[in-house]
C-alpha cells in the first residue's frame, strides 16, 4: 500500500507569495481590503491562479441566484477568482451571467462539455457560452474522462478535435480534461494530445485507490501540462456519502475517522503535490468559504506527525468509500457485452 508521504513531502512551495506580498485587494465598493491569496502558474499557460479555485456546482444545484451571486462577489473581492463550472450544474452558468458582465476581466472562467464528438462538443460549448453570457471562457474541459470514449476523444473527429477548433475560433484560451475515474485514460490523453490543463481527483484517500498522484500527475508534470486538484475532501459534504439509513448502520469506527477529518490537513496535502497550481473546491456559504481562504492563505507543508495521522486515516477512508469515483481500471470487453446481454443492461 503506497504510503502518503511518498509525494507529499514533495514540493517545497506549498503557499508560493504572490509578486507583491504586501498588495491589498479592494472589493467592488471599497468598503474592503483582503490579503492576496497565493499565487501559481498554471502550467504551459503561464497564467497565475489563486491556489483556491471556486467550484460553482454547489450554488447552481442548490442555492438560490441572489445567494449565490453574493458568494461569487465575495469570492472575487478575496482573489479566488479560478471560478470552475460546467452546463450540469444545473443554474450555475446563469447565475454567473448576471456577474459577468462587470467581472469577466477578473477572472479565470472554466467551464466544461461532457462528450466525445467533436462537433457536438462545439455545439455545446456555443451553448455554454450563451448561457454564460460571455463570448468566450479561458478554459474548456472534456469532462470526465473515466466515463468517455477515448479513442473517440482522440481522434479526428473527436471532443479535443472539436475544442482546438473552439481555441481557433477564439471561444476558448485553453482545452484539457478532467479525470475522476480509470487514471489510464486521462494519462494517455496527457500523452498523446496537445491539451494545457488537467483537472483531476486528488484526496489522500482516494490515491490508495485510484493513485493519480502516481500515475497522471507525473505524466502531467513531465509535459508541463497544468493542474487543478479537484474532490480534495472526498466529493461530499462532510466527507459522509451514505444515505440516512446506512448512516445509521455506519460502523463506529469509519463514524469516528469520518467526524475527525481534518479538513485544512487535506488541503495542504493537495497543494503539496508537485506540478498542482490550484485546488478548486465547491463551497456553499460564505462560513465555508471563509474558511477554505484562511487555510490557502496559511498553507505550508506538512509535518511527519501530520502526514502519519493522514495515513491512518486515508487507509480507512480508501476501505470504506471504495470506487466511490467509478471504476478505477477498465471493464474487459466482455463484461460490457455481457452487461448489454442482461435485462436492463
Amino acid at each position: 500500500m503506497a504510503s502518503i508521504d511518498a509525494v507529499a513531502v514533495e514540493g517545497d512551495t506549498v503557499a508560493a507569495q504572490p509578486d507583491s506580498a504586501s498588495t491589498k485587494l479592494e472589493s467592488p465598493t471599497g468598503s474592503a481590503t483582503h490579503e492576496p491569496l497565493p499565487q501559481r502558474v498554471l502550467g504551459r499557460t503561464g497564467e497565475k491562479v489563486p491556489i483556491l479555485g471556486l467550484g460553482t456546482a454547489p450554488a447552481g444545484m442548490g442555492m438560490g441566484d441572489s445567494d449565490a451571486i453574493a458568494l461569487f462577489e465575495s469570492a472575487i473581492d478575496q482573489g479566488v477568482t479560478y471560478i470552475d463550472t460546467a452546463p450540469g450544474y444545473e443554474r450555475a452558468q446563469k447565475q454567473l451571467s448576471q456577474i459577468l458582465p462587470r467581472r469577466r476581466d477578473e477572472i479565470f472562467l472554466v467551464t466544461k462539455t461532457n462528450t466525445s464528438d467533436r462537433k457536438e462538443a462545439i455545439l455545446k460549448l456555443e451553448e455554454a457560452l450563451r448561457e454564460l453570457n460571455t463570448d468566450a471562457v479561458d478554459l474548456v474541459y472534456v469532462h470526465s474522462m473515466g466515463h468517455q470514449d477515448t479513442d473517440q476523444v482522440l481522434s479526428s473527429e473527436g471532443a479535443l478535435a472539436g475544442l482546438q477548433e473552439a481555441q481557433r475560433r477564439g471561444l476558448t484560451r485553453y482545452i484539457g480534461v478532467t479525470g475522476h475515474n480509470v487514471p489510464h485514460r486521462v494519462q494517455r490523453v496527457v500523452e498523446e494530445a496537445d491539451i494545457d490543463v488537467i483537472m483531476i481527483a486528488l484526496n489522500f484517500a482516494d490515491r490508495l485507490t485510484y493513485a493519480f498522484d502516481q500515475s497522471v500527475l507525473p505524466a502531467a508534470v513531465n509535459r508541463n501540462v497544468g493542474v487543478a486538484a479537484m474532490k480534495i475532501y472526498g466529493g461530499a459534504e462532510a466527507m459522509k456519502y451514505e444515505t440516512t439509513d446506512q448512516e445509521r448502520r455506519r460502523p463506529s469506527a469509519i463514524e469516528a475517522v469520518i467526524d475527525e477529518f481534518d479538513y485544512e490537513l487535506a488541503l495542504r496535502w493537495a497543494l503539496s503535490l508537485p506540478g498542482v497550481a490550484t485546488a478548486v473546491v465547491g463551497m456553499y456559504t460564505h462560513q465555508e468559504l471563509q474558511q477554505n481562504i484562511e487555510w490557502a492563505r496559511r498553507a505550508a507543508p506538512l509535518n511527519e506527525a501530520e502526514l502519519q495521522k493522514l495515513q491512518t486515516q486515508a487507509e480507512r477512508l480508501a476501505t470504506h468509500w471504495g470506487e466511490h469515483y467509478g471504476p478505477c481500471h477498465e471493464q474487459p470487453r466482455w463484461r460490457k457485452w455481457l452487461q448489454r446481454l442482461r435485462p436492463g443492461g
